[in-house]
């Protein structure tokens, strides 16, 4: 496994330059990508797309692990899912739109996406609103 802080070469030309990516941004990529999936309720840790986008990779190392062996990555997922949602069709969906959105974000090859199920999360019931009870006149 890369150490984190590492860069992937995506773009190389002598006359341009380089262009290299973070693990982090790969790491990213994956868990926005996943959690956009219908039936996946969050990453381990109950983390949203919309936690993720806004704390960006720092809370990811539980549930994202990306690999790269011979230039191809290797994505490791850990979701929660919803009840009620075929966990293996789920699970399909998660590895074409990670694979889909890694290779079209950075042109990087990615040869497996591993989804393991953490925990089933159960749907809230909507809360009951309370009447406020209006002030007492004076």
């Amino acid at each position: 496994m890369a150490d984190k802080n590492s860069f992937h070469i995506i773009y190389n030309n002598e006359k341009n330059g380089q262009v290299q990516i973070m693990d982090e941004v790969l790491d990213t990529i994956a868990a926005v990508a996943a959690t956009e999936v219908e039936g996946v309720a969050s990453l381990r840790g109950n983390l949203t797309a919309e936690q993720i986008t806004k704390g960006g990779s720092k809370n990811l190392s539980r549930s994202v692990k990306i690999q790269s062996e011979d230039n191809n990555l290797v994505v490791h997922l850990v979701l929660n899912i919803r009840f009620g949602y075929s966990v293996p069709e789920v699970s399909k969906a998660v590895q074409a739109k990670v694979k889909e959105s890694l290779q079209n974000m950075t042109g990087l090859s990615v040869s497996a996406v591993h989804v393991s199920i953490a925990e089933v999360q159960m749907e809230e019931a909507p809360k009951k609103k309370t009447m406020k009870k209006p002030a007492r006149e004076a």
